[in-house]
């Protein structure tokens, strides 16, 4: 399952990692979010232990946000060794949130 995290804990857990990282931006009040969510947890599971997905709350963390210029949600950006490696904006369906972590 996708896990939501905070500010604090962006750095450690998507900059710092080994690995491929996806992270959603996401608002609890986006629909196409909300038809999102089912999809990157199955894409979680399927790449755990290969890159690690994590969801940020916009609303929760408008510093991220602001950092990354995210101006519409959902924003997927791919992060490998504290870089931004691939992003896209929109509802994905599985198979290109697989393809943008390959």
């Amino acid at each position: 399952m996708a896990q939501v995290i905070s500010s604090s804990e962006f750095d450690s857990k998507v900059l710092g990692a080994q690995g491929p990282v996806l992270v959603d931006f996401f608002a609890t009040w986006c629909g196409p979010c909300k038809m999102l969510a089912p999809i990157l947890d199955e894409v979680a599971a399927e790449v755990q232990g290969k890159a690690a997905v994590y969801k940020v709350d916009v609303d929760a963390s408008p510093d991220l946000a602001q950092r990354y210029n995210v101006m519409s949600v959902p924003t997927l950006i791919v992060f490998e060794n504290g870089q931004i490696k691939r992003s896209t904006m929109g509802a994905q369906p599985k198979q290109s949130l697989l393809a943008l972590l390959a």
